[in-house]
């Protein structure tokens, strides 16, 4: 059975650093610990008092004074690996942790999972190639060499790195190395740490490049492991749950998170929030527990972007230049379609041609299978589609030779719907409100990713009223744009009830209206 030796860096918190090592050993498993020196000496000593007759428990030889982006992030690594493997013999796997890193599953769970795959967990993909370096510095991180650290000395590291750029003293990757970039936390079998500690000693060379690299956090590992192992045996994941804000920060995990992320497929998560108190004691009895079953669900990332992406509703589809002087034509009259249940929607837009033969296109900026006549391209992919939308919707005018047009659009449009309505043309909207079970927005949430079929019943029971608002919210920026021209049918009206808006929203006589509110099949799900 696998044996787990985890590398604990940390800086912080002694109290929280004793009960993780207390925890991690009492599932059989062993932790190596390097407290930064830069920490205060009265906090190691608490810790090292604490655990001293924990067998499970070892310190590196010495503290390093930390930098973030430095090469001590390493050094500090590799001394706690070297203490681990020489210390913990039946160590099958050493796994890379940090002090504000928790348990999300069992260690049986996790023992297991190793057990079932001879692998390296780690997150190496191509330095050069890849776009897993979302902004700054790239490969000046590698071919210039780096003596101050950018958050700390940031004038000094910019003015050494010019002048290294001026005078052309720019350096090549070591020769037989494939750069690689990924994730620091990662979990390396035995074998691999033994590989990897007997490369460190023999290639001096390789040693002095990383020495003065930026971030080597990101490199070391992944491009030696990549040197030494074959690719069939790497897994290029993390096994640490992590997510990041738009600005590159860390997300930190609140009491609430328990069950989001328990049906993780990770074992570990991070950042925990200091105060997340009864978080840590609930994942703390976990990982000691047995016989505890997971579901894997894994939507902890859609459910993020879907969440904060409700606070980033801004002017995104914003008129370009050249289109702000463009209309659609002053005599022409231009009707959006609104449902947030799609189906409802394009069954209506179907009726209305059936019955008015007025040209009729469903999803027009929002679902890319929509069918259009070819237009020349500007058709092709929803991006050219918002991007040159006047243009689009005059040549559909055109196409059909009609001065009326109708489309469909989501709720979650109102900026799309508030341009077309910046226009000459006359524009009318039409919102068709239904009734949302629980049933019809959990699939809901299970065809957008939010949730799986294996999601746990207590996230599913905290997500529907978010959702439940969300659906709402929307339908109220509708009403607050103050839209001239809004109608609105409902699911609870009656056909005499919707007729009226109809035959408003279409411009058509009343009987023909009646024909179209009374479509039986139109609200079912």
């Amino acid at each position: 059975m696998a044996k787990i030796a985890y590398i604990l860096l940390t800086h912080k918190d002694p109290e929280g650093v004793i009960a993780q090592a207390g925890r991690l050993t009492a599932a059989g498993d062993f932790v190596a610990i390097h407290y930064d020196g830069r920490a205060p000496l009265a906090d190691y000593q608490k810790i090292v008092s604490a655990l001293s007759d924990n067998a499970g428990v070892i310190f590196t030889p010495r503290r390093v004074k930390c930098g973030w982006g430095e090469w001590s992030l390493v050094e500090a690594s590799l001394m706690a690996v070297r203490a681990a493997e020489a210390a913990f013999p039946r160590a099958t796997h050493f796994y890379m942790m940090s002090g504000d890193c928790m348990p999300i599953k069992s260690a049986e769970y996790a023992h297991a999972f190793l057990d079932r795959d001879d692998a390296d967990f780690i997150e190496s993909v191509d330095f050069f190639n890849s776009d897993w370096i979302k902004t700054g510095i790239k490969e000046e991180r590698l071919i210039y060499r780096h003596w101050f650290n950018e958050r700390s000395n940031k004038v000094w590291f910019y003015r050494s790195m010019g002048v290294q750029r001026k005078l052309g003293l720019t350096r090549k990757v070591p020769a037989d190395l494939q750069m690689q970039i990924g994730s620091q936390w990662w979990c390396l079998r035995r074998r691999t740490v033994e590989m990897l500690l007997e490369f460190s000693k023999r290639r001096r060379d390789v040693m002095r490049f990383f020495r003065t690299t930026w971030i080597p956090d990101e490199t070391f590992f992944q491009t030696l492991v990549r040197h030494l192992v074959p690719e069939h045996e790497i897994r290029s994941r993390t096994l640490t749950f992590l997510m990041f804000t738009d600005y590159g920060m860390p997300v930190t995990f609140y009491n609430d998170h328990y069950d989001m992320l328990l049906s993780q497929d990770y074992l570990f998560a991070r950042k925990i929030s200091p105060d997340a108190q009864d978080l840590k004691e609930r994942l703390g009895r976990l990982y000691t527990s047995t016989g505890t079953r997971f579901q894997i669900s894994n939507e902890g990332r859609s459910l993020f972007r879907f969440l904060t992406g409700r606070g980033r509703i801004g002017r995104r589809f914003a008129p370009r230049f050249w289109e702000r002087e463009s209309s659609i034509g002053r005599e022409r009259q231009l009707m959006m379609v609104t449902c947030k249940k799609w189906h409802v929607a394009k069954r209506l837009v179907e009726r209305v041609r059936q019955v008015t033969n007025l040209p009729a296109v469903d999803y027009l900026f929002n679902e890319a299978g929509t069918p259009l006549p070819d237009l020349g391209g500007i058709q092709s992919t929803l991006e050219k589609r918002t991007r040159h939308r006047r243009a689009l919707v005059r040549m559909l005018y055109d196409y059909w030779e009609t001065d009326k047009l109708i489309f469909c659009i989501d709720p979650a449009n109102v900026d799309l719907m508030q341009d077309f309505y910046n226009d000459k043309a006359v524009v009318r909207l039409l919102e068709v409100e239904c009734n949302f079970t629980d049933d019809y927005l959990i699939g809901h949430a299970r065809r957008v990713g939010l949730a799986g079929d294996r999601t746990p019943q207590e996230t599913i029971d905290r997500l529907l009223p978010t959702i439940r608002y969300d659906v709402k919210f929307e339908s109220d920026r509708i009403r607050d744009a103050g839209f001239k021209g809004l109608h609105r049918i409902r699911e609870s009206a009656s056909v005499d009830e919707n007729t009226v808006p109809l035959a408003e929203f279409l411009d058509i006589p009343v009987d023909k209206a009646r024909e179209i509110a009374a479509t039986e099949y139109l609200f079912v799900d």
